[in-house]
């Protein structure tokens, strides 16, 4: 164990009674905190490390506070303040984010209808869990910031002025510096101070959430839960609901955003009396200020620190701004600033530390497609193939002719095909899946073999790799490898930018 999973054991042995069966570590995400699943006798928690003891500080006081005041967010099971841990309710891992690039259609009809302006398939269920999460923000931004004490937000009490230039600074120097993009600084100092001075007309005695977007919904048996708010402070309503709709790689068709925005100040309408029409006044300037943020946050994670993924969501990014640009939503004499994301948008293509090409303008995204059929694939994205497998035939073949990859044995796993009841059943169907997730052995499985392909899909991106293949088997290749199969796809399709074409071989197994 690292000393880090030694803390959370023992602080887990403190809470619980005994000795945790295991610590598996999470893929990391866009923080520095440090997640990790804990399995013992009774069940699973989440274990969280962070060495920024204040933002451990506002996560525990926002949760409780949540908490009393009956909203969805996990619960708070043990702390340490001086070696900088906690326990939280495990709430699985399932996002919005990742229930959405589910049940869409397939990512090759994704990207063709994003870069012909088309509408991207919206199906009614992802509808439904999206008006079921905008239905509690309100309750979020209203109540929940009732008589709350915003001295322990952090790093600001409030998103006011110093904060927005913040964020407008950071995405001069991450986004617009470290991409080349030319600019006026003293104009475009010009312009921000512009922008600051018409989003502080808004009313700003609310609490805003900061990043209400689809990766921090878990659902939880159908229903939202709300995760990773540390960074909440007072501020504008429009902000929160701006985020979730101008959410990068989730892609909401207009259509779809405008009727979520209705249905928004529909339910805020239940907590306060809002003006819509001066609500719609300033909305899509936090839009341009949330956009601008985010485009700070891939620069400074992708060309700072050469996280490449992260450059992989500025085309979504580029295309929400010509939305607000080309429908002139945008405007209060931000002449300087409309004229770099003129260019932005213009630019045929960004280029990180290493000169490596990425696709960022919508222009150069376009022409890094493949032709226009459905069998292939978006170009310089990892594909990742996963099989299931009966041992009882033989181990699939690498079609790609690159070698290597990964073969998990999921004979030594509980098997349900011992059990009557599952036999005519597969590693799809829900109580098989029911049966397995309780398995502790299973988890640990699974958690060491999310590690091990993380691992090798990092390095593959970073060098520009096109393949990699995984494969589980099992003995008959009916439950335990097309289980294991589906939870790696949906955990590589949660945490990394690559494709996934997932096979299993046994004809019993729907496809």
């Amino acid at each position: 164990m690292t000393e880090i999973e030694q803390k959370l054991s023992h602080l887990y042995t403190s809470w619980y009674g005994s000795l945790p069966i295991s610590v598996t570590k999470l893929p990391g995400s866009g923080s520095y905190r440090s997640y990790y699943r804990i399995i013992g006798t009774e069940g699973t928690v989440i274990g969280v490390h962070n060495d920024d003891i204040r933002e451990n500080d506002a996560f525990i006081a926002f949760t409780n506070h949540f908490q009393s005041e009956g909203l969805p967010v996990p619960g708070i099971l043990a702390n340490d303040r001086e070696k900088r841990i906690y326990l939280i309710t495990d709430l699985g891992d399932t996002t919005l984010y990742q229930l959405l690039t589910e049940k869409r259609s397939s990512e090759i009809q994704d990207s063709q209808n994003f870069l012909t302006g088309e509408e991207r398939t919206f199906p009614p269920e992802i509808m439904n869990i999206y008006k079921k999460s905008i239905a509690w923000l309100p309750s979020f931004q209203v109540s929940g910031g009732k008589a709350f004490d915003y001295s322990v937000c952090y790093p600001r009490a409030a998103f006011d002025r110093q904060s927005m230039m913040w964020d407008l600074n950071y995405f001069k120097y991450y986004f617009l510096k470290l991409a080349k993009i030319p600019f006026d600084e003293q104009a475009l100092e010009e312009d921000f101070t512009r922008l600051c001075d018409f989003l502080l007309k808004s009313d700003v005695d609310f609490f805003l959430y900061r990043d209400f977007q689809s990766r921090n919904i878990m659902i939880l048996d159908g229903e939202p839960w709300f995760i990773d708010y540390q960074g909440g402070r007072k501020g504008a309503l429009q902000y929160d609901i701006a985020s979730l709709l101008t959410d990068g790689k989730a892609n909401i068709p207009m259509t779809v955003r405008n009727e979520l925005l209705r249905f928004y100040l529909d339910k805020l309408g239940e907590f306060y009396p809002v003006d819509r029409e001066k609500f719609l006044k300033t909305y899509h300037g936090f839009e341009l200020i949330r956009i601008l943020q985010a485009l700070g946050a891939y620069g400074f994670r992708g060309y700072y620190e050469n996280k490449s993924h992260f450059l992989q969501s500025i085309p979504f990014a580029l295309r929400n701004l010509r939305y607000l640009r080309e429908n002139k939503l945008i405007s209060f004499g931000l002449n300087t600033l409309m004229q770099v994301i003129d260019m932005m948008i213009d630019t045929p293509g960004l280029y990180n530390q290493q000169s490596v090409e990425v696709n960022s303008s919508i222009k150069h995204y376009n022409n890094e497609l493949i032709k226009n059929d459905s069998s292939e694939i978006i170009k310089n994205t990892l594909i990742v193939t996963i099989y299931s497998f009966s041992y009882r035939r033989s181990i699939p073949g690498d079609e790609n002719g690159n070698g290597g990859g990964f073969v998990f044995d999921c004979r030594a796993l509980p098997n349900p095909g011992r059990f009557e009841e599952f036999r005519d059943l597969n590693g799809k169907d829900q109580p098989v899946i029911d049966y397995l997730k309780k398995e502790p052995a299973v988890g640990e499985f699974l958690g060491n073999a999310f590690s091990l392909v993380g691992q090798s899909v990092k390095m593959y991106t970073g060098r520009n790799f096109d393949h990699l293949m995984v494969a589980f088997g099992c003995t008959g290749g009916q439950h335990r490898s097309v289980y294991c199969a589906e939870e790696l796809a949906k955990h590589l399709k949660n945490n990394y930018h690559v494709n996934v074409n997932l096979h299993h071989a046994e004809k019993k197994k729907p496809d």
